[in-house]
Formats: C-alpha cells, structure tokens, sequence
C-alpha cells in the first residue's frame, strides 16, 4: 500500500490493534500476563520477525506449562502462533517459512505426547492447519509483492534503455545531417588554400608550401569524414552513404510554415531582434527544434493554433513554439513519443537549454535558448571570404 501514504502504516495499525485485542483475553492475573507477553510478539514481529518466531515459540512452552488452556480457550495460544508465522512469511524467503511452520507442529505435537493440557489430537490438527495457511498465505503476498517490484524495475530499466536509444539515435542523426554543414566549410577551406597563392605575383615558396599543406590536410579530413559518414549511414542505406541533400536552415522557415500551413495547422511567426548569419549547426538545429515542435503541435494539438517566435539576442538564439489547447481528440500516433528527447539533445549539444511542457490553458510550449558565442558568430568577412572565389 503506497498511496494514499497513510495507507502505508495501515497494516501496522491492525497488527498493533490486534495485539491489544488478544492481550485483553486473559481472565485470571497469571493468565492476562502471559497473554499480554505472546501478543506482543505479534508487534516485535513487524520489525524482527525471526525474533518474535523464537520468542513466541518460548511463551507457547511457557503459556501451555505455566497456565495450561481451558477448553474455550485452547486455540487461542496456536491463533497468536499462526499470526506471528504470517508476519515472518510475509517478511522472509518461502524456506526458512517453512522451516518454522515444521518447528511450529513439532512443538504441538511434542506438548501433546508430553501430556501438557494442549487438548486432543485435534486441536493439534487445527494447528497445524493454521499453521499451513498462515505459510501460504504470507509466500503468496511476499511472492506477489516480489513480482510486482521487479516489474516495475524492469519497467523503469526498460524506459531508460529507450531514452537512452532515442538518445543515441537522435546524436546520430544529428551528425549525420552536420556532415554537410562541416564537409562544406572544409572545402572551402581546400579551395581557398590551393587558389590564395595565384592571388599575388611572385608569392614566397614557403608561403606556396604552407598552402599545399593546408589543402592536404583539408582533403584528408573530408576523407575520413566521410568515411564516418558512410559508416553512421550504413544502417539505413544498406551499403555506401545517402545522397547529398542539403540541410535546412532559418531561411527555409517559410517554406516549412507553408508545409504545416497546407497540413491543416494555423501558425503564425513572429521575429524579434536583427536577423544575421549563425553558425551552420545552430541554425540547422534551430530549424529541426521548430520541426519537431510543429510536428508535434500538428499530431497532438488538431485545431488548434500555434505560434512561432525567433528572437536574436547579444550572443544567442531564442525560440519558442505555443501551440493552443486541442477542439478534437488526437488520433493516436505511431511515433516513437521521444521528440523532446531529440529536441533537448540539439538544444544542449551547443550549451543550450530546452524546456517543453502543457501551458494552463491546455496547449503545450517548447522553448530553447541556443547560446550564439561572440567568436563564433560569422560576419561579413566570413561569408564573402566563403564566396569571393567561386572556382
């Protein structure tokens, strides 16, 4: 029982209220006494069940030779026994149970050739009867209860593997579509380095060299990336790497709201700040988080509008995705449900942050913040360097 949490200590009450019970059962002094200590073994057991087996066993021998049971009360001492036997099955394994309900009729059957009051030979059965179920039931409770906590870990393991699946899958994609942004600007690095020495008369022999080396290294590092690539794309091409396809950046905003637009959602965009160049991957990232976000405003949200904004800040990116609370129910989707993870892990790849939850109305808001470095934010210079020279 863990919920409500007062259910908890509910099971504990009831064993406490009926060890009260049976200790008020005693008529005569000695009597109460002894029924007042065997109870009590019944609350000892909720902590020490092993513990209270013995010692109920000892105020059995003591209870049936001190102040042998009358013939009202000659199940009673056996009752409180089975109880203290479903407290020790409940808390231990199914062997050392059993060992004790074998030690438990032993005892009976030992006070009954002994001739110590027990009764006949049928409160010696009942006994052992009790005794038995007390057994079973306990192992079936404790058996249950075991069964439902390694369900529950291997539930939790089993979401975590997935996570960590979708993780790994989302980094993958991730390089793979980067391969371009990176190959690219390692090109032009090669063409720029073999092309600079023809931009001036009689350039220097070392600088020449230093250009052709520039130029090797630069080819040998497209050629190993692409070597990565071909192996990150093996799984799904079969043999070789895919095609070639560019990436998409901010400036393909349009034609993606366009996409949702003619798919049925209603979305409006909004830019604050001054548009300018960022690196590559930030911007690709930025457009597969607003993708996604779309996407998932598209599945989850039928009906209703979302709105997109794109603020440019000192030294980073801001994106936000609201998306209104759903006027029909959303039809079930065969996605995998981890977009966020994918999201999220764009997000952090550059040092960024990402958070994604339902808004009080019933819609659902992505945000991420893509930190844009002052060094690494390409001006003017950088982009007719990158294209001055087309050959």
């Amino acid at each position: 029982m863990t919920w409500p949490r007062w259910l908890r200590w509910a099971p504990h009450v009831l064993v406490v209220l009926g060890a009260c019970t049976l200790a008020a059962t005693g008529a005569e002094l000695l009597a109460r006494i002894l029924a007042i200590a065997h109870a009590a073994a019944l609350v000892v057991a909720l902590r020490r069940p092993l513990a209270a087996f013995w010692l109920s066993m000892a105020f059995v021998a003591g209870i049936v030779t001190l102040h042998p049971p009358t013939h009202d009360n000659q199940v009673w001492v056996w009752s409180v026994h089975a109880g203290v036997l479903l407290l020790v099955a409940l808390r231990n394994a199914l062997p050392s149970t059993v060992v004790a309900a074998v030690l438990s009729g032993l005892l009976a059957v030992v006070l009954k050739l002994a001739g110590r009051g027990i009764g006949d030979w049928g409160i010696v059965g009942f006994a052992a009867v009790l005794f038995a179920a007390a057994v079973l039931v306990g192992a079936t409770v404790r058996g249950r209860r075991e069964t439902r906590a390694r369900l529950t870990e291997q539930i939790a393991a089993t979401a975590h593997e997935r996570a960590l699946g979708t993780v790994l899958k989302e980094r993958t994609r991730i390089a793979r579509e980067l391969h371009d942004v990176v190959a690219h600007h390692m090109s032009v690095i090669s063409i720029q380095a073999d092309a600079a020495p023809y931009r001036v008369e009689n350039p220097p022999r070392e600088l020449v060299a230093e250009f052709a080396a520039i130029r090797a290294n630069a080819r040998e590092g497209l050629t190993e990336l692409r070597s990565l690539l071909g192996v990150l794309r093996s799984e799904e091409s079969g043999a070789g790497a895919a095609p070639q396809v560019p990436q998409p950046t901010l400036d393909r905003l349009d034609d993606l709201l366009d996409t949702v637009r003619a798919a049925g959602l209603r979305v409006t965009a909004d830019l604050a700040g001054t548009r300018r160049p960022l690196p590559p991957g930030v911007e690709l990232s930025a457009y597969r988080i607003v993708q996604e976000a779309l996407s998932n405003a598209l599945r989850h949200s039928p009906g209703a509008p979302a709105d997109v904004r794109i603020s440019y800040t000192g030294a980073a990116l801001g994106l936000r995705v609201l998306s209104g609370a759903p006027t029909r129910t959303p039809e079930s989707s065969p996605g995998a449900g981890h977009g966020v993870l994918g999201m999220r892990e764009r997000a952090a790849m550059f040092g960024g942050e990402l958070t994604a939850g339902p808004t009080p109305d019933g819609g659902y808001e992505v945000t991420a913040l893509l930190p844009v470095p002052p060094d690494r934010r390409p001006g003017p210079t950088a982009v007719r360097d990158c294209t001055r020279n087309p050959t």
